[in-house]
């Protein structure tokens, strides 16, 4: 079963994420984080982002909030990501709108920043 939620996570996890990304972060596959990039693929990867209950576009948006709210360095790279979960940028912006009331203005304005670099100003 552990093989099966791998597989399907690593097949998740590089359509969100690409193919770059997902190669650079795998290196060589015997380095120090090798366990811990298997546990983020088969958990993140293969048992969550993989459920049914929610939409690739909606689990990223999701995601962006959560990251925003914790000031997370991560949340770069879901922005990236956002262009291939289908999330948009004017989504993006009311996600961030909600995370300035229930996570305050300091971090959604550090999110905010990052989006605008990231994505531009449309």
């Amino acid at each position: 079963m552990a093989d099966d939620r791998f597989e399907t996570g690593m097949a998740v996890r590089r359509e969100v994420l690409g193919n770059a990304h997902v190669d650079k972060a795998l290196g060589d596959g015997d380095g120090i984080d090798a366990d811990f990039q298997r546990f983020i693929t088969e958990a993140a990867w293969g048992s969550v982002w993989s459920r049914p209950g929610l939409d690739r576009r909606t689990r990223s948006l999701v995601t962006i909030a959560i990251l925003a709210a914790l000031g997370r360095d991560e949340l770069d790279i879901h922005l990236r990501a956002s262009r291939n979960t289908g999330a948009d940028t004017s989504e993006i912006v009311e996600t961030l709108l909600h995370v300035a009331v229930y996570a305050g203005v300091p971090a959604a304005h550090t999110a905010m920043v990052r989006a605008k670099r990231i994505l531009g100003d449309a």
